[in-house]
């Protein structure tokens, strides 16, 4: 807890909200702008010298409900509610109902990797998004129903799904998929779908039920994956995993060392994947100018 920053930080809130905007508040003889220190008491419900304390720096910790109940008498936003959980010494509060829609910053750097596989997916494991290259790559996720958008329950309940990847790779995956559930599923205890879909993946899955009770915990921020191609054969990438503030969804951006036999691979796949009708009629056009050049060559520039 910092007493010094959170005792400014409440100050200049207070300070910051007009009077005239709160129902109810005396409005005559105001020497300073803003609340006064039992009038934010009283917004929020606790008592003026447990107010006055913290903004003097001598209060006691205050609890996450005394926070919540600070941060809307000042009129917080999201942000600001936040760093005043963390001033006093508590983890922000977690949306307990992230949203399936992609955030505009997200979709639009999906739109700029074209020559790196990547996908944004939820905090489930839900596929929300693919570039053409991870289609390529993956296969098409985003067209699933239910819980087959899900790769956690695809693992698990799908092996079929498994044969993208060499079996000796699977003991990994599976342990990095529970370990980041489980953080997923702190965050959100009281979401009643997230404990129906870990209870689902308990009756569906031996393997997952096993590693589930070891409660190991960790959040996947990067990790190395072998895919195994139908075409291209073995392509050895490296899985970058940006988070969300919120990491209530998370873009995936898969790479591979150049100079390497994945690298070429994996650019050819790209080019594969990326061409369009147009730019097959762009490239026999071009092909046919160039050949018509050899056949017909220009006679010399005159100075």
């Amino acid at each position: 807890m910092d007493r010094t920053q959170l005792a400014d930080f409440l100050r200049r809130c207070r300070a910051r909200v007009q009077p005239a905007e709160v129902a109810g508040l005396d409005l005559t003889r105001r020497r300073t702008p803003g609340l006064r220190r039992e009038e934010v008491a009283r917004l929020a419900g606790v008592s003026t010298d447990t107010y006055t304390r913290l903004e003097q720096r001598r209060g006691r910790h205050p609890t996450t409900q005394v926070l919540a109940s600070l941060a809307r008498a000042l009129r917080l936003t999201g942000d600001e509610r936040d760093h005043l959980y963390l001033l006093a010494g508590h983890e922000p509060p977690v949306p307990q109902e992230p949203t399936a829609t992609i955030r505009p910053s997200l979709r639009s750097l999906l739109g700029r990797l074209w020559d790196n596989p990547a996908q944004v997916v939820s905090d489930l494991g839900v596929v929300l998004a693919q570039n053409p290259l991870s289609v390529a790559l993956m296969g098409d996720l985003v067209s699933a129903h239910g819980w087959d958008r899900s790769f956690y329950w695809r693992w698990f309940a799908r092996p079929e799904s498994r044969a993208l990847f060499p079996a000796e790779d699977h003991p990994h995956h599976s342990r990095v998929h529970v370990a980041d559930l489980r953080a997923t599923v702190a965050r959100r205890a009281k979401d009643k779908d997230v404990l129906e879909f870990v209870r689902a993946l308990r009756a569906s899955s031996a393997e997952f039920a096993e590693l589930w009770d070891e409660h190991v915990v960790a959040v996947r921020r990067s990790d190395e994956k072998r895919f195994l191609h139908p075409e291209m054969g073995l392509i050895e990438v490296h899985c970058e995993i940006l988070l969300t503030p919120e990491h209530d969804q998370r873009l995936l951006v898969y790479s591979a060392e150049p100079g390497t036999v994945s690298h070429d691979r994996l650019q050819l796949l790209g080019i594969l994947a990326n061409q369009t009708p147009e730019d097959q009629a762009e490239a026999e056009a071009a092909l046919e100018e160039l050949e018509a050049m050899d056949r017909y060559p220009q006679e010399p520039f005159q100075f």
